[in-house]
């Protein structure tokens, strides 16, 4: 469930009940409020048409449904817009993980010529508001973005009718079969590494280096269903192309991820593991 409760967050069922919060940043109620204001706030964009709520749309579980993010003038990046759910939790941030803190990523949008192409010192004139301050509300607003208690979590805390007969066996070929916990692991399906998985490389070379390489960070599945398209690119368009993907060992590259190869499901065991991570999703609030 996606919950921002006054004075607090309160951890739904599932995640991790210790949440990272900065001693420098504590999260209060009014900072939190605060930042959301600013995170659909046009005025941070350079022509006032975008916000960072035009990428990360609640209703999308905070992510855009294009495959790479649309900025101001109808500039276009080269990533998809990232899920914002539970990165509360995150170690690094950005695809390629080059940022360690939400206080220092949540900048990183403003600034950037293909999103919000403002510098810091207009965005804080624009709200009146030092960019120490921006920064400081909106990392609490993210922080406050939190996706659990879905049916995986009911199931594997006790309720036996939470999934289906179908959802079962694809829980079981994710965590043995397809392998899909070497990397979408922990409370939040997401060991927070780099992997290279294929999907960056064209014609021998990467079409993005991400970290180097084509390594990209391992994104979480919780809310997966409603984050369409996916991968770093918006490349592959379902979950059911995912799954195709990794069935075949994804595409032929240098350094490819050694858990990245061929698996021989079938199409049952696709359509199951399909089910399962439709089940990855909370009650919005």
């Amino acid at each position: 469930m996606l919950l921002l409760l006054a004075a607090a967050v309160t951890i739904p069922l599932g995640l991790d009940l210790y949440l990272p919060v900065p001693e420098d940043n504590p999260l209060t109620f009014e900072k939190i409020e605060l930042g959301r204001r600013l995170f659909f706030e046009r005025r941070l964009s350079r022509d006032g048409s975008v916000s960072c709520g035009s990428c990360h749309d609640p209703d999308r579980a905070f992510s855009d449904g294009r495959p790479v993010a649309v900025g101001v003038f109808g500039r276009r990046g080269s990533r998809n817009a990232p899920a914002l759910v539970n990165r509360g939790y995150g170690r690094s941030f950005f695809w390629d993980g080059r940022v360690r803190t939400l206080e220092e990523q949540v900048l990183k949008p403003i600034q950037d010529p293909n999103e919000m192409d403002l510098t810091l010192q207009e965005a804080a004139a624009r709200v009146n508001l030092s960019d120490d301050a921006i920064a400081r509300a909106l990392a609490s607003y993210v922080r406050s973005i939190l996706s659990g208690g879905s049916p995986f979590d009911r199931f594997v805390n006790g309720d036996r009718t939470a999934l289906s007969v179908e959802q079962q066996a694809g829980l079981q070929l994710f965590r043995g079969k397809a392998n899909c916990v070497a990397c979408h692991v922990g409370p939040n399906f997401t060991e927070e590494k780099l992997h290279n998985t294929g999907i960056a490389w064209r014609d021998g070379r990467p079409a993005d280096p991400g970290a180097g390489h084509g390594d990209f960070k391992t994104p979480t599945l919780r809310e997966i269903a409603r984050t369409a398209p996916y991968m770093h690119d918006g490349s592959l368009a379902t979950l059911e192309e995912v799954i195709e993907y990794y069935d075949r060992g994804g595409n032929r590259s240098p350094g490819l991820d050694p858990e990245i190869r061929a698996l021989h499901l079938s199409p049952t065991e696709k359509q199951s593991i399909i089910a399962f991570l439709r089940c990855l999703h909370g009650a919005s609030h």
